[in-house]
């Protein structure tokens, strides 16, 4: 991890709000010291189900009658939990939802001293000319008109980010995922503010475009190496990157929206999509602990 806000040292305690938080910067030490991997989702129900699942595929012993807690439950806000050198957090969705959990999970765990970090998303998403249940890693995060900067007005003033992701890390998910016999693709990752109209679909309440400019703009995207669209990529390639630490993404694709708008497969089927990268990511700890 970089150097960070060099005013965090004089702060002898921080309250970590958002997460429901708070400890002395010891007992952080001792609690957290031992994380590698953060591995993050949209939903709490989400980030508890890949909390149980690399519960078992580590085969971690817990003592009697203790059990996985959700260690924001205070916060109301998300949901995180901690498996041995594993956090599994919900970061709701969109930007702003994101970013909050990122900034403060990355000041606790500069609290202590945690090193080698790895960042994961672990996510859903439109595809863009690939089958649902392709697994897509991403390569780079992008803008909707192609830019790969994370803009962010501090004091009123508009800054750019680059927003890169470690391709080396990249490379081991999509052998991961290939080692598991799932359908996995690279490609650039299309972030979005919005689900309707930034997203370009038919079905919101707005739409004062028609289905061939649609059609011409997704049609660009594939054309330009998009593989999919979600709404949380560059600002976690941007976020990582200041921060000194790997990060990678990992997302499910439950349509193709060359083909509509709307959901329309079973929901066993979409269940088993949404635990493909959860799979992926799994089998890439396992692999990793091992090597170590």
């Amino acid at each position: 991890m970089k150097e960070l806000n060099a005013q965090l040292d004089f702060l002898p305690e921080d309250n970590l709000y958002h997460l429901g938080l708070s400890f002395t910067k010891e007992e952080l030490k001792d609690n957290f010291g031992d994380v590698r991997f953060v591995c993050m989702g949209g939903t709490e129900h989400r980030m508890e189900g890949f909390a149980h699942y690399i519960f078992k595929e580590l085969g971690i012993k817990l003592p009697i009658g203790s059990c996985l807690e959700n260690l924001s439950k205070r916060s109301h806000r998300y949901a995180m939990y901690k498996v041995g050198p594993v956090i599994s957090i919900s970061h709701g969705m969109g930007v702003p939802s994101m970013s909050i959990m990122m900034n403060e999970i990355i000041k606790l765990l500069h609290y202590a001293g945690a090193k080698d970090l790895i960042f994961i998303r672990i996510g859903t998403s439109g595809g863009i000319g690939h089958d649902p249940g392709t697994v897509v890693v991403t390569r780079q995060p992008v803008n909707p008109d192609l830019s790969t900067d994370y803009t962010l007005t501090t004091l009123g003033k508009v800054r750019r980010f680059p927003s890169p992701l470690d391709q080396d890390l990249a490379r081991e998910l999509i052998d991961a995922a290939r080692q598991i016999g799932l359908r996995v693709v690279s490609g650039d990752t299309l972030c979005c503010h919005d689900f309707y109209e930034g997203q370009g679909r038919l079905d919101g309440p707005f739409c004062d475009y028609a289905e061939n400019d649609k059609m011409e703009y997704l049609s660009w995207l594939h054309q330009s190496g998009v593989s999919n669209i979600e709404m949380e990529s560059v600002a976690f390639g941007a976020i990582t990157h200041r921060a000194g630490i790997r990060g990678a993404i990992v997302c499910t694709t439950l349509l193709n929206r060359l083909n509509g708008d709307q959901l329309t497969t079973n929901k066993t089927d979409l269940e088993n999509w949404r635990l493909n990268p959860q799979r992926v990511v799994a089998a890439f700890i396992k692999r990793t602990l091992v090597k170590d």
